[in-house]
């Protein structure tokens, strides 16, 4: 595999990325990866000198200390898997929004799911881009049954179907993981929250309690057993 030069110092390789950094690689890996000529199909090598000579020309980092190709491989793969995560919960906090919620109480609740998620700038940046947005859980509609009823289509026709690619079950794969992670997450954020009313119903006087707390209270203590 074809690499550019490097040239990385340990005090470069720890320096933090700001904001308007991550904004500048972001634009730089949408740009370059859906350039017709050169792609993420290319060498790895070649790719990523394209991405960190766009970085490091960029404007908005005018006497910035220039990063470099590794750098820049690296926080990208961070910045990809924490906002592939975020989408998830994103969607999932979506489908539990209440009646009279807006924007902010939906992300409120994301962060809850995903609480120590530090790049909503960088979610923001890419929540429109068509590879993130088909992350968002698959909802059943007309284009799903359209599509599987082409497939029956083709095989009752007796139509060579074309399997995936590998790249594509990678893909797939990597997105069933995700959601696996996100499930786990938000399994172990209603645990949290049940315990919690559990030991705010067992502090208070039995006495003072209302059939509604104590058939609560009763529900929460059988699910934990």
């Amino acid at each position: 595999m074809e690499h550019p030069p490097q040239t990385s110092q340990t005090s470069l390789q720890r320096r933090k990325w700001s904001t308007k950094e991550d904004v500048v690689l972001i634009s730089a890996w949408l740009n370059t990866s859906k350039d017709a000529i050169v792609s993420t199909d290319q060498k790895a090598g070649a790719f990523w000198k394209r991405i960190v000579d766009y970085v490091n020309a960029s404007p908005l980092l005018s006497g910035a200390v220039p990063r470099e190709w590794s750098q820049c491989k690296q926080r990208w793969g961070r910045i990809n898997e924490q906002v592939c995560k975020f989408v998830g919960c994103y969607e999932a906090a979506v489908r539990e929004q209440a009646s009279g919620q807006n924007e902010n109480d939906v992300m409120k609740a994301a962060h809850d799911i995903f609480f120590k998620f530090t790049l909503e700038h960088c979610w923001r940046e890419l929540r429109f881009d068509q590879k993130w947005k088909s992350l968002g859980v698959p909802k059943e509609g007309p284009k799903e049954k359209s599509k599987e009823a082409a497939e029956v289509v083709a095989e009752e026709e007796g139509a060579e179907v074309r399997p995936p690619g590998v790249k594509a079950c990678k893909a797939a794969k990597r997105k069933r993981q995700g959601y696996d992670e996100i499930h786990s997450m938000i399994a172990v954020k209603k645990e949290i929250q049940q315990q919690k009313v559990l030991e705010h119903l067992l502090a208070k006087d039995p006495t003072h309690l209302s059939a509604k707390e104590i058939t609560l209270m009763d529900k929460l203590i059988s699910e934990m057993i």
